[in-house]
C-alpha cells in the first residue's frame, strides 16, 4: 500500500521559516483543522496510509519536527520538547488556526502533552491562543515509569552518545525498527529503505545523541505532563498497538491506573506504529472517538 513515496511526500509539501530554521510539512482537506504529530526517529510520512482518508474529513497538517525528516537539522541546536511545542504553535498560528484537534505517535505524544498544559493554563487565566478540540494518542512514552527504551535509546542518552550518532547505520536502524512492528504486520523492506532515507536526510543521523533528550525531559516535566492528562477536559483517546514491546501493554496498563475515565483502544497483534501497521483499525478507532465527541 505504497500510497506516497517519500519523494511524492516531499513534493506534495511546504515550508515554513522557525527561527531561520527550514520546516517541511504537508498540508491537505477542508473543515476542522487536525494536527499529526509524528514520533522518534522517522517523519511526518508516517501518516501516508492514512492521509487520504484524513483529509477528507478535515484539513489535515503533518509537519516533520525540526531535526526530523524534510526538516532543517541543525547540528549545533539544542533540541527540546518545549521548542517542538512552540514550532507547532508558530504553524498553527500562521495557517490562522485557533481551533484544532491531535492524532499523536510516540515523541508527538509528549510534544501534545505540553501543548496540552499550555491549553489548560490558558483555560485556567483566561488567555486568548489555540483552543484544543480533541486529542488521539497512539502508542508513546506518555509515562515516563512505564516506558521501556530500546538499547539503542539507552545508549544514544548516555555519554557516549554523540559517537553512537556516528555509528548508526541502515541495518541497526532497520533491526530496531522491525524489532517495535508486530510479529504478523511487518514493514515492507521499501518502507524501512524510505525510513532510513527520511532518517539520514540533510544527515539526520549526526543528532541522534541530541533528539534523545527528550527522554530525560519526560522525566523532568512528568508532574506538568501527566497531571495535564489528569485535570484536562479535552476528549482524549489512547489507541495502543499491544505487541509493542516499548510503550504497549505496559503503557495501558499504567494509562488506567493513572487517568481517570481512560478511553483506551487495544490493537491485538499490533506493535509501535498502528498508523502503519493497522491503518483501517487505527482509523475506525480515530473516526468512533470523532463520533461520540460530537454527540457529547
Amino acid at each position: 500500500m505504497d500510497l506516497l513515496t517519500p519523494q511524492a511526500w516531499h513534493d506534495k509539501g511546504q515550508h515554513f521559516n522557525y527561527l531561520a530554521h527550514d520546516i517541511f510539512y504537508q498540508e491537505a482537506g477542508k473543515g476542522e483543522c487536525l494536527i499529526c504529530l509524528h514520533g522518534f526517529p522517522t517523519s511526518s510520512w508516517d501518516w501516508y496510509k492514512v492521509w487520504n482518508e484524513l483529509s477528507k474529513d478535515f484539513h489535515v497538517i503533518a509537519p516533520d519536527f525540526i531535526g526530523f525528516g524534510f526538516s532543517e537539522k541543525p547540528q549545533e541546536y539544542q533540541y527540546s520538547i518545549l521548542d517542538q511545542a512552540d514550532l507547532i504553535e508558530l504553524l498553527l498560528e500562521k495557517k490562522k488556526f485557533n481551533n484544532i484537534h491531535i492524532l499523536a505517535h510516540d515523541y508527538g505524544d509528549t510534544v501534545t502533552q505540553e501543548l496540552l498544559a499550555r491549553h489548560q493554563d490558558r483555560v485556567q487565566f483566561r488567555e486568548d491562543g489555540v483552543t484544543i478540540k480533541s486529542v488521539c494518542f497512539l502508542n508513546g512514552g506518555l509515562f515516563p515509569e512505564a516506558h521501556k527504551p530500546k538499547m539503542i535509546q539507552k545508549a544514544l542518552m548516555g555519554p557516549m552518545g554523540r559517537y553512537v550518532s556516528k555509528f548508526i547505520n541502515e541495518k541497526k536502524l532497520t533491526e530496531n525498527l522491525k524489532d517495535i512492528f508486530g510479529q504478523n504486520s511487518q514493514p515492507t523492506e521499501k518502507e524501512l529503505k524510505h525510513f532510513w532515507n527520511m532518517v539520514t536526510y540533510n544527515k539526520g543521523t549526526q543528532i541522534g545523541h541530541k533528539l534523545i533528550r527528550y527522554m530525560t525531559e519526560r522525566n523532568e516535566y512528568r508532574d506538568r505532563w501527566v497531571g495535564t492528562l489528569q485535570k484536562n477536559k479535552v476528549p482524549i483517546r489512547f489507541v495502543n498497538g499491544l505487541e509493542d514491546p516499548i510503550s504497549g501493554k505496559n503503557m495501558v496498563k499504567r494509562y488506567r491506573e493513572v487517568i481517570p475515565r481512560p478511553d483506551v483502544v487495544e490493537l491485538e497483534g499490533i506493535g509501535h506504529y498502528p498508523q502503519i501497521e493497522a491503518p483501517e483499525a487505527m482509523l475506525n478507532a480515530f473516526r468512533e472517538f470523532q463520533e461520540n465527541i460530537k454527540i457529547v
